[in-house]
């Protein structure tokens, strides 16, 4: 997938780098569809475990879950990563089936975010910067060096403790 992209996925070419067969591609995925749609799942749940054990070191202090994850925000992320999701996204452009994990589990981590944090708006908006932060590294938007994503994190988190209000008209 990192090599090729999910456009040029074929499931011989995925049977060629397992050493199996493609009867054997086929009768685990069915389709090339839910083979991509099972790679989406597993970089899911890759990067929730990731993130979960930073919440987890801070389990029982204050607003632990948005802190967590602005501390898991702070790792570069690494060529092989970046490919991933690149190739990824090409993917998820062309089918809005292969985007519901990726959608059900943001609809997951907005909700406990709104419900788990002091400040729920300060939080969000901590969230949000910090998967702007992280999307345009994996993108190759922008890298910033370590030092310089370590400071930017560190005011990321300022706004964990905010309360902003709703504009006025």
């Amino acid at each position: 997938m990192s090599r090729d992209g999910a456009v040029h996925l074929t499931l011989e070419a995925v049977a060629a780098e397992a050493g199996i067969s493609k009867a054997s591609v086929l009768y685990d995925y069915k389709t090339k569809r839910a083979l991509i749609r099972a790679v989406i799942e597993r970089r899911v749940a890759v990067e929730t475990a990731y993130i979960q054990t930073f919440v987890d070191a801070l389990a029982g202090e204050p607003d632990a879950l948005i802190r967590g994850r602005l501390a898991s925000a702070s790792r570069l992320r690494s060529d092989e990563e970046r490919a991933v999701a690149f190739n990824l996204c090409a993917a998820l452009a062309q089918d809005a089936e292969l985007r519901e994990p990726i959608q059900q589990i943001n609809r997951v981590q907005v909700a406990e975010i709104a419900e788990q944090s002091t400040h729920p708006r300060g939080a969000m908006l901590a969230f949000l910067a910090a998967q702007g932060l992280m999307l345009m590294e994996w993108f190759e938007l922008h890298c910033w060096s370590a030092e310089e994503r370590a400071r930017l994190v560190a005011d990321i988190g300022w706004l964990v403790d905010q309360s902003p209000g709703l504009p006025t008209a």
